[in-house]
């Protein structure tokens, strides 16, 4: 019932909050079908591993192979790294697809959505942490915002530089990864984790309504988005205004 439950989630809030953007794909011709293919298959991995006993098997191969005291905090900063290539890789020489006001929109936009996606489902499904602190183990949260950050990456320099664009989905990985080390999550939570934030990347990335606001050339912000995990989850942002 779980499953069903989840799997009635996505298809029912996805397409109500992006279901006509989607629909005017001539707005953005670039972004297919084929585009989703690779969200689809994690979610549904993710989905159908949830409460399974290969599920399992897989954490108790990794509290085999990392130690059951394994305890690493990289995985706190592991997914902001693709949010300061964002922003780096212009000056490494990298021409973006945007302007840095219109990154940080869709960085704060793509993470926002990622995040009352993961905490809505974590909600409803009530998975019990592998490490049995709480029952708010599927999707990974971690995960969601590492793969969210990544594919805005990707859709941002993959047409200046592919493995520069690339290099995020790097971080992104291996957050995954700490996460089950850490014992925090099954294989089934960072799945469907990194499918919701993949799918949150591509689609804010590629239908943002902002595009169209056009900042004064003579006044520039500094902003920068980013995560927080802890006792309480969200998203903070840093604003340097010039007036």
């Amino acid at each position: 019932m779980k499953k069903l439950a989840v799997i009635f989630l996505i298809a029912l809030f996805v397409p109500q909050m992006y279901g006509q953007k989607i629909d005017s794909l001539d707005i953005n011709k670039k972004l297919s079908y084929k585009t989703f293919i690779a969200p689809t298959v994690l979610l549904t991995g993710g989905v159908f591993l949830l409460n399974s006993s290969p599920n399992s098997s897989i954490q108790e191969r990794s509290n085999t192979f990392f130690g059951t005291d394994f305890n690493s905090k990289i995985d706190n900063f592991t997914p902001l790294v693709p949010i300061a290539q964002i922003y780096a890789g212009r000056y490494i020489g990298f021409k973006p697809k945007n302007t840095v006001l219109h990154q940080t929109v869709d960085i704060f936009f793509a993470n926002a959505f990622a995040v009352a996606v993961v905490q809505i489902t974590k909600n409803l499904v009530k998975e019990e942490r592998p490490d049995l602190s709480d029952k708010l183990s599927f999707p990974s949260g971690h995960t969601a915002v590492a793969f969210t950050n990544a594919a805005l990456l990707f859709q941002e320099y993959k047409d200046s530089n592919f493995w520069y664009a690339s290099s995020g989905f790097v971080f992104a990985t291996a957050t995954g990864i700490l996460r089950i080390a850490n014992n925090r999550h099954y294989s089934s939570d960072v799945l469907a984790g990194a499918g919701i934030g993949i799918l949150s990347g591509i689609l804010v990335t590629n239908y943002n309504p902002f595009q169209s606001i056009k900042f004064g050339q003579k006044k520039s912000n500094a902003a920068f988005i980013y995560p927080q995990f802890g006792a309480t989850n969200g998203l903070g942002i840093l604003i340097k205004p010039n007036f």
